[in-house]
């Protein structure tokens, strides 16, 4: 890791500062790719959590005196002031002491580890033997937090307790035993049989302090949850909502906006099903895409298809509208592991590029993958969404900071940006497939409900008197269901997980369409500002060289480029 600047600087303290977490958090070092032959596990005790705090704490109290010398120090105090602030907020609030939810949780999170692991000599198989063998004492840190969190009368809510022990059993009825065991099994031919055997042992106890964590929710957490409501009040909501976007939002105005998109893209949405099956309505026409549309029969096939659609992407983009570099230029599409949330996601690659990017692909037992769907979510994961932007991010990591390109993310940002890049392959007129922009439109419908559903039901709020359904009755989980079934062509089990999700992460579901709006803003300021001379190419440049920034201060950045 280099550090930045003088030793005074801003970005020297920042790049210290993700030094000195990737030293105490494993999770921030394998994500990075900073402490080869890294075996420790994450330490989720209350303790572990006290650390990371006090870290802060030091961070802040030093950043007044740091110095600020140009615009990129000035990005960057303000990003590490609002973040390391926004941490402690959360940490305050005791939201590590009930920490359930089906995407990105504790739980999952250990699991990941070994995904982002190298996997290639025996030396690094030995090192996923000691890690996995360690699996025990992080999950018995996380059982310490809930159990310090219940203590207290602080609980998630039985519905997030309920998805873990489910997402655990099916890490459990794995057909090599565990999810664990099917991993130590992928190592390759060659590997020595005394390596193999600690492989199985440390399978063996990661899958038993699983079992461990499952029967824990299950007999003991789960029914001292009871009572525990599903959404978590304005308090603890503008806490979730500021760490996840980077900004102090009138949640008011958030929520009628969201309402405004929602009528504006349902309009848009059937003048496209109209043309797309004459006499459809949105749900029919996307019904027909499903039955008749073009698709990918079998789950190997599906993850080839994506990979060349990125391979296409970045290709037909490199020059035209951006300027990619060239350890950028490696993005891989995976299925991900089953266990998981129901909606694709995207890792980062490590800062030397030795783990690229990666785009992940849940199943959920499909093997036959309608297209109509998935074009402008690879678009929106990998090329020119979520890989564009955190894979320069790390080619950047020396020129701006760690902290600013990797660590610093804000949600808001990163998800907006990947929102953006949706619309902007809709805008180059990449939707050319029949019902892909009307996937297009299915998509930012999904996120535009986010907004409405995530603050509704967290708040308590009432649906709007012209909604056309449960018109004028409180949000509940239920009636968000309903609500978002009828106005997606998503799948009942997608929609599930996507309530479960929203309830188990207040204020995470709505910094995409929020991201968005952002960062449309920015460009159609800029836009503005240089008339004739704007060149959306240049402007795309300046505005991924950037680093993370919150919403509180994207849309201003962005309109001076």
């Amino acid at each position: 890791m280099t550090t930045n600047a003088s030793g005074t600087g801003v970005r020297a303290l920042a790049d210290d500062y993700v030094r000195r977490l990737t030293d105490l958090d494993t999770r921030y070092a394998t994500s990075l790719g900073t402490h080869p032959g890294d075996d420790r596990v994450p330490d989720l005790s209350p303790e572990g959590q006290h650390g990371l705090d006090d870290l802060a704490r030091s961070v802040l109290a030093a950043l007044p005196t740091a110095d600020v010398s140009d615009d990129d120090d000035r990005r960057c105090a303000r990003l590490l002031r609002e973040r390391l602030e926004a941490h402690l907020a959360t940490s305050d609030a005791g939201e590590h002491l009930r920490s359930l939810r089906n995407i990105f949780g504790p739980h999952a999170q250990v699991r990941q580890l070994f995904q982002m692991m190298p996997t290639t000599t025996p030396d690094d198989w030995a090192v996923v033997a000691r890690r996995m063998a360690r699996v025990p004492q992080s999950y018995a840190g996380f059982m310490a937090s809930l159990s310090e969190g219940a203590s207290r009368g602080m609980f998630s809510a039985p519905r997030q307790a309920e998805t873990v022990v489910s997402q655990l059993d099916e890490w459990l009825a794995r057909e090599g035993g565990s999810w664990f065991h099917e991993f130590v099994a992928t190592a390759p031919d060659g590997t020595s049989a005394s390596l193999r055997t600690e492989l199985r042992s440390a399978a063996d106890a990661a899958a038993s302090a699983t079992s461990t964590l499952r029967d824990h929710l299950a007999t003991a957490y789960l029914p001292a949850a009871q009572g525990t409501p599903d959404g978590v009040g304005p308090e603890r909501y503008r806490i979730g909502a500021r760490m996840s976007t980077g900004a102090d939002l009138d949640l008011a105005e958030a929520y009628a906006w969201g309402w405004d998109e929602f009528r504006r893209l349902d309009a848009e949405m059937r003048k496209e099903a109209d043309a797309l099956l004459p006499g459809a309505d949105p749900a029919a026409a996307m019904r027909h895409l499903d039955e008749k549309g073009e698709a990918v029969d079998g789950v190997e096939e599906v993850r080839i298809w994506l990979q060349k659609m990125m391979d296409t992407a970045m290709s037909a983009l490199d020059g035209t509208h951006f300027d990619i570099a060239e350890p950028v230029r490696t993005v891989e599409a995976m299925i991900a592991p089953p266990g998981s949330a129901a909606a694709p996601y995207y890792t980062r690659p490590s800062l030397d590029f030795s783990r690229p990017g990666r785009t992940w692909l849940p199943t959920l037992g499909e093997t036959r993958f309608p297209l109509w769907g998935l074009i402008s979510t690879w678009y929106h994961e990998g090329v020119p969404g979520h890989h564009l932007q955190l894979a320069q991010w790390a080619y950047l990591a020396d020129r701006l900071s760690t902290y600013q390109t990797s660590v610093g993310s804000v949600s808001g940002n990163t998800e907006g940006w990947a929102l953006y890049a949706e619309r902007l392959m809709d805008e180059l007129g990449y939707l050319t497939m029949p019902g892909a922009r009307l996937g297009y439109l299915d998509a930012q419908q999904m996120r535009a409900i986010r907004v409405v559903i995530d603050i509704g039901m967290h708040l308590g709020l009432r649906v709007p008197a012209d909604s056309p359904l449960h018109a004028g009755e409180t949000w509940t989980p239920e009636v968000a269901r309903a609500f978002f079934g009828a106005h997606s062509g998503r799948s009942a089990a997608f929609v599930d997980s996507e309530i479960v999700r929203y309830l188990g992460w207040p204020g995470q579901a709505i910094s995409y369409k929020l991201g968005e709006r952002a960062w449309l803003a920015g460009r159609d300021a800029a836009r503005a500002a240089k008339g004739a001379a704007f060149d959306l190419k240049t402007w795309h440049a300046a505005a991924l060289s950037l680093g993370s920034l919150g919403l509180d201060d994207l849309t201003d950045e962005l309109s001076r480029l």
